[in-house]
């Protein structure tokens, strides 16, 4: 191509492989103007002008706009700046891409409606601060105005859900579940009257905090006992049963007496509501944290205990 030489626009059409009516539109838009026109008005185009042509291509092919090239063109801006812009686009264009794969890949492993998956991809595609805050609406509501164990608040405060930017599909589904639990007026109905069922412990003068220990204790003596077919109704559940409060009562300083054992049935029977552990298991999942055993069998045999032996101390 000789340095001095202009070209009509169809000789560039035919050396740089875009249509003429690209390379018009290109001129009109400022992008790369005519070099110059012929006597019958027709564009002419310089050897430089061919070349921004060639590098107008490349850029467009990997995707970046048209004023962000005008712009790199005019020296208004550098390629470092212009490609960090468009790498900060393109990785959000990614994470979409990831997260309506994921999406289809589990409404694809069931019977999901079309509205079903119209949720789920609205879910999936929240930040993570909108996720955060459909969690901090659910613990305003539920604990919020009351004097529940601070301890506890913050650590279901600390437990946020932090969706992959490359989700599994059992990921997903784990979210879409917790948005619509955390959500359900009757969860958190069930969620207050264990806050406000703490608050009046608290209130009576409780201030024994988080009790990692007795739960341990708790689920290792019932698992124990579940092992062994003990049933909580019969009388071999008994011993395990005095211990057990025993350990409560030791906890809570208060003497084991028939009135205690109701209290703590009724406590139990406040708390062990399922949805509860549900909700701690499908954080978990979403967070790619291991999950663990469930709890429910263990209070179930408990409170069937405790109801069964209530009057014995």
């Amino acid at each position: 191509m000789e340095k001095n030489r202009s070209y009509s626009i169809g000789d560039v059409s035919r050396r740089s492989g875009l249509s003429v009516r690209t390379i018009r539109f290109y001129s009109d838009v400022g992008v790369v103007p005519a070099s110059a026109r012929s006597a019958s008005g027709y564009r002419l185009y310089d050897v430089e002008a061919v070349a921004r042509l060639d590098l107008v291509r490349t850029l467009r092919d990997l995707g970046l706009p048209l004023e962000s090239i005008r712009a790199l063109l005019n020296a208004q801006t550098s390629v470092p700046d212009v490609a960090a812009a468009h790498l900060k686009v393109l990785d959000h264009q990614i994470q979409t891409l990831r997260l309506r794969r994921a999406v289809l890949r589990a409404a694809a492993k069931t019977n999901t409606t079309p509205e079903e998956v119209a949720l789920m991809h609205r879910l999936a595609k929240m930040s993570d601060v909108e996720r955060q805050h459909l969690i901090d609406d659910f613990l305003d509501d539920t604990f919020g105005d009351t004097n529940a164990n601070p301890e506890l608040v913050a650590m279901l405060r600390a437990m946020r859900p932090e969706l992959p930017d490359d989700p599994e599909p059992h990921q997903v589904e784990a979210w879409v579940e917790l948005a619509e639990l955390v959500q359900d007026p009757d969860f958190r109905a069930s969620v207050r009257r264990m806050a406000e069922y703490q608050a009046a412990e608290r209130d009576a003068g409780d201030r024994t905090g988080l009790h990692h220990d007795l739960s341990d204790y708790v689920r290792q003596r019932v698992a124990a006992a579940l092992t062994a077919g003990i049933d909580p109704a019969g009388n071999a559940a008994a011993p395990i049963l005095d211990d057990l409060v025993a350990r409560y009562a030791e906890t809570f300083q208060t003497p084991d007496t028939p009135t205690y054992r109701n209290a703590l049935l009724g406590r139990l029977e406040i708390t062990n509501d399922p949805r509860t552990e549900r909700y701690v298991t499908l954080l978990h999942v979403i967070n790619g944290w291991p999950t663990q055993p469930s709890l429910s069998p263990i209070f179930d045999w408990f409170t069937c205990a405790l109801r069964s032996h209530a009057n014995s101390s």
